[in-house]
């Protein structure tokens, strides 16, 4: 399964019966919800980054991409438009780019 693959499953349950799906629960208690869970996975992955597990930190790592998909199609932010973003920082040193933001 890729980003992409997953992305459109995730889309795909946008207005589903919430009863069915994890996902189309998650999307239904609305974005503030789905960025809550995200940060709380987030959390979890640090967690286990500190404690040096690293089958741990696997784990959370799919939780923390799963939930920042849902969190961005609860707010209609495709997947597409954030790869075109690391598609055009490619090649620029994050010290310069983020320099460039200011």
């Amino acid at each position: 399964m890729t980003l992409n693959d997953l992305a459109a499953t995730i889309a795909s349950r946008k207005g589903a019966d919430p009863d069915s799906s994890w996902t189309a629960k998650l999307l239904s208690q609305g974005p503030e919800k789905c960025a809550e869970k995200f940060g709380e996975e987030a959390v979890e992955a640090i967690i286990e980054a500190v404690k040096g597990d690293k089958a741990g930190l696997t784990n959370e790592a799919a939780d923390v991409i799963y939930h920042l998909l849902v969190m961005l199609a609860s707010r209609d932010v495709a997947l597409e438009e954030v790869l075109a973003i690391l598609a055009a920082r490619q090649g620029t040193s994050g010290i310069a780019e983020k320099a460039a933001r200011r």
